[in-house]
């Protein structure tokens, strides 16, 4: 009889790290929010401004999680900090709002995006392809693909990290070389520029309205449409933190963690800004069809690429997409279900997704991440849950950065390989911004980042009966 692995297996290196940060981060996002971000701001400058407010957020969150990842190097990352800054409920919230939402959702519109840009090579696996009607609910062709994609990775990753690791660096390394590229062809060969015309009256901020007019903002209004368009940056820079979650397959992990964070998170920064920088001098701004705000479906990119290629241009574009999203559901699906295990392992959470299977890796835990993701792409359209993703994950985000500041007064002596750059100036910038942009966020969305809300609330009971069987069961 085979031996079950009691842990995980050290077997990643900073580079494969560094690519988990990467990969996990760029999926569909950088190729198609730009849209309802320039509807939310209206000029070149807030545009450029939401995606570099957007990388600040992420780069100072990435060097203050370097510390509590030095602190506690092993599987579960965010879950395990939260539990030690302040009690057991705050990392079981952040658990199961992870299983519920976080993750579990990002997974499902990743997947979504993925199908939705295979549609552009095989018509036949569409959206407008519905399977089966019941009543109003309906079933595409496009939401099974999605969630075929999901079945196989999830199947993949059973089977060991080394799989999943390969898969990761290969479809990383291809969609960052390819996005560079794009880039760099836009800027080179772009037929005509429309970057002066886009950087006139650059910081006069315009928004669009139901009737199709443009009404200039200022003020709490202003901060109100920059919190709604970073609904798309924020998720489109989101899961960087997912390496934490595999800390104990990380050689090093004490070093490698903290610079994985800091180098996947400033090359992300530096492409998606490029990119938008390259969108403004390929594409008008707000004309009413083939600009950055009105792209044909939502697709910026897919307007770009058609303007550089001519009618390949679609083509080019959809299978950039579909390798960036499904290396980035690859890197979601890898690291998720390491937190479920953790929590498992510490009474709150389903007994078996606790255990490792004979490739040192919970398979349980995936399938039921698997299922979850499966059952959300069912559920909701892309937008809705970028919203609900964004308000949640900031939050907890925010609530993270503060356990710094508690656990250096409450644990002053732990071992600190390494400390927060721009403590305690940047980590307190950081904690602002983000409650903030939760505060306007359900000001401006409260349907789906209310129903985010509603989700980590339940947690509270759900905790508590947790804790009780696991008393019951003399844990």
């Amino acid at each position: 009889m085979t031996e079950q692995p009691t842990g995980f297996k050290p077997s990643l290196s900073l580079v494969d790290a560094t690519m988990i940060v990467a990969g996990s981060m760029i999926g569909s996002g950088i190729f198609i929010v730009s849209a309802d971000i320039t509807r939310n701001v209206g000029s070149a400058g807030w545009l450029i401004a939401v995606w570099l407010i957007t990388g600040f957020m992420t780069i100072t969150a990435a060097v203050s999680y370097g510390e509590l990842s030095s602190m506690f190097p092993k599987a579960g990352g965010q879950y395990v900090y939260l539990k030690e800054a302040f009690n057991p409920l705050a990392g079981f919230l952040y658990g199961w709002s992870f299983f519920a939402v976080i993750q579990t959702a990002t997974i499902a519109a990743v997947a979504v995006a993925f199908s939705r840009f295979t549609a552009f090579l095989i018509p036949q696996v569409g959206e407008d392809n519905i399977l089966l009607t019941i009543g109003k609910f309906k079933i595409s062709a496009a939401q099974l693909l999605a969630i075929a994609m999901i079945v196989f990775l999830t199947y993949t990753n059973t089977k060991g990290i080394k799989g999943g690791k390969i898969i990761q660096t290969t479809f990383t390394s291809a969609k960052l070389l390819s996005l560079f590229g794009l880039i760099a062809l836009g800027f080179l060969i772009a037929k005509v520029s429309y970057w002066d015309v886009n950087w006139q009256n650059a910081w006069d901020a315009l928004q669009l309205q139901g009737d199709g007019s443009w009404q200039p903002i200022s003020g709490s209004v202003l901060v109100g449409a920059i919190a709604a368009a970073m609904v798309g940056s924020i998720f489109s820079s989101d899961s960087w933190n997912n390496v934490t979650f595999i800390a104990g397959e990380i050689k090093n992990p004490k070093r490698n963690i903290g610079l994985s964070l800091f180098i996947g998170n400033l090359v992300v920064t530096i492409i998606y800004v490029s990119a938008n920088l390259m969108y403004l001098h390929v594409l008008p701004l707000k004309d009413p069809s083939g600009s950055i705000a009105f792209p044909e479906g939502e697709r910026v990119a897919v307007a770009v690429s058609n303007s550089l290629f001519g009618a390949s241009g679609s083509i080019v574009i959809a299978i950039m997409i579909m390798v960036s999203t499904f290396g980035c559901n690859n890197g979601l699906i890898l690291a998720g279900a390491r937190v479920y295990y953790t929590m498992a392992n510490d009474g709150l959470f389903f007994k078996k997704t606790g255990t490792l299977n004979k490739n040192a890796v919970p398979e349980y835990a995936l399938w039921l991440q698997c299922v979850v993701a499966g059952i959300l792409c069912l559920s909701g359209s892309y937008g809705d849950l970028l919203d609900m993703v964004a308000f949640v994950v900031v939050l907890f985000y925010a609530l993270t950065i503060i356990g710094i500041f508690v656990l250096r007064k409450k644990r002053p002596d732990i071992e600190r390989p390494y400390k927060a750059f721009g403590y305690p100036v940047l980590p307190v910038i950081y904690i602002i911004m983000a409650i903030t942009f939760c505060v306007f966020l359900i000001k401006m969305k409260p349907n789906y980042a209310g129903i985010g809300l509603a989700i980590v609330l339940v947690g509270i009971p759900l905790y508590y009966l947790a804790v009780s069987s696991k008393q019951k069961s003399g844990k």
